[in-house]
């Protein structure tokens, strides 16, 4: 009798301690634990060690760091009507372990479904240049929705990333030639300034010059310097009139009157 008494008891404080050993838990610094109490929602728990009653109580174990969601590469028409190929990076973590379990039957697949159709919609509404040259904006015109539909579920959106715009190869070559049309552009207008200011700079040269006529006689001897180092046989060099005028007026006034 003695026996059996003592064989219970040890089978009851077997039990207790099975009990107890199962109702321990331990959570991380970055994990926290959503008790449900009978099915209904009781608190959130953690991090350390915590209690949860078994067949009483359950627990739905929540990561509270950053998420990197990888967005896979979506379809977009731009409102040019040019098609590309765009994905992105989300980084998100749960702020609320209570809505991110009870709103939502899975934060990580609604986050995903959700970043894939936001960029398209956002996206659609720009342009091919907008989404190339702007990309810092477009971000955070993701980012600020994203953050505002997922706050419902606990859920704060730190920062999107553009990865990669993928366009056709027709469309790399109209770029390149857009690029190359521009450059030219660019070159003639270069030229043309260029052009400008020599000839304002040649028609105020010509305005002092006409001031002092001895001025054009010292230009012309001075080329005549410049040219007689040069190793051609024949050099042939225009003789100003202006310069035959002002040598045969010399010329006549030292003749003597008949």
């Amino acid at each position: 009798m003695i026996f059996d008494l003592n064989l219970g008891l040890g089978t009851i404080l077997l039990l207790l301690v099975a009990l107890v050993a199962s109702s321990l838990r331990i959570l991380r610094e970055y994990e926290r634990g959503v008790i449900f109490m009978l099915g209904r929602f009781w608190k959130v728990k953690g991090p350390g060690l915590i209690v949860v009653i078994p067949g009483i109580q359950q627990m739905v174990k929540v990561d509270l760091r950053v998420v990197t969601l990888d967005v896979p590469s979506q379809d977009v028409i731009s409102r040019d009507n040019v098609s590309v190929k765009v994905n992105a990076i989300i980084f998100f973590r749960v702020i609320d372990p209570q809505k991110a379990i009870i709103q939502v039957e899975n934060y990580l697949v609604a986050t995903s479904q959700l970043a894939q159709t936001t960029l398209r919609a956002v996206l659609g509404k720009h342009e091919l240049d907008e989404m190339l040259a702007e990309r810092e904006r477009l971000n955070l015109d993701v980012q600020q929705i994203l953050d505002a539909q997922t706050d419902g579920w606990g859920i704060k959106v730190a920062n999107v990333e553009i990865k990669h715009i993928d366009l056709n190869e027709s469309m790399i070559r109209a770029i390149a030639r857009q690029a190359e049309a521009e450059r030219e552009r660019r070159a003639k207008v270069i030229h043309a300034e260029g052009e400008k200011q020599a000839a304002e700079s040649l028609m105020k040269a010509a305005e002092m010059l006409a001031r002092q006529p001895a001025a054009m006689q010292l230009r012309y001897l001075q080329t005549l310097t410049q040219i007689a180092g040069d190793k051609a046989s024949t050099i042939v060099f225009p003789v100003p009139v202006d310069l035959l005028k002002g040598l045969l007026a010399e010329v006549s006034s030292k003749q003597p009157p008949d």
